[in-house]
This record gives structure tokens, sequence and C-alpha cells, in this order.
């Protein structure tokens, strides 16, 4: 029994790793493209972290960050929108950090 949770776990895992993103279109002669967010341009080949924590290029963006899903119930989750992290702390002592059993995202 033992051994079915771990595998269940295991196959689990991959779907829970994967960061939301969403694909944008670029013209084929574009030399520079424009941040959805931030409407900052962009040389095509660069990447960029934009004002939302999202990591872009020319053709995608991408969360930048893990979102806790599982974490002690004594516990709280804040996000640091300057770091693109979410810290999980106590909830009655901010600086006593909790482990973080599960997250989705990258």
């Amino acid at each position: 029994m033992k051994y079915l949770a771990l595998a269940l776990v295991l196959c689990a895992l991959p779907s829970l790793t994967l960061a939301a993103c969403y694909v944008k279109s670029l013209k084929p002669d574009a030399t520079h493209c424009q941040d959805d967010v931030d409407k900052t341009w962009h040389a095509v080949g660069s990447s960029w972290r934009n004002s939302k924590c999202l990591d872009c290029d020319c053709t995608s963006c991408c969360h930048s960050y893990s979102t806790p899903m599982s974490f002690p119930d004594d516990c709280v989750s804040v996000f640091d929108p300057k770091a693109c992290v979410y810290i999980v702390h106590k909830k009655n002592n901010p600086s006593e950090l909790c482990p973080i059993y599960g997250a989705v995202g990258k």
C-alpha cells in the first residue's frame, strides 16, 4: 500500500511542475515586440521579467513562480511581488518559515 501511494504521488508530480504560460503571435519580419503588461519594447531573441512576474520572450510568457498549495494549517502563504515568490510562514509569527509540501507552477 505504501508503494502504491508513492507511485500516485510520483505520477502527479509532472502535472504540478508545469508553469502557467501563454503563447503570443509574432510577425515573421518583426525585429522587436511589445510586452503585453508593461508595454515596453524588446528585441526579438531577448527575454525579460515584467512587473506581473511573468518571464517572457517575444513568443510566450510564463509565471516565474510556484504557488504553494499544501502547507501546515497554522501557516499562511503571502506573495512578495518584488521578489516574485510566495513566502509561507506561521500565521502568528512571520519570521518563522513553514515547509511547503506541494506547489503548482514553475
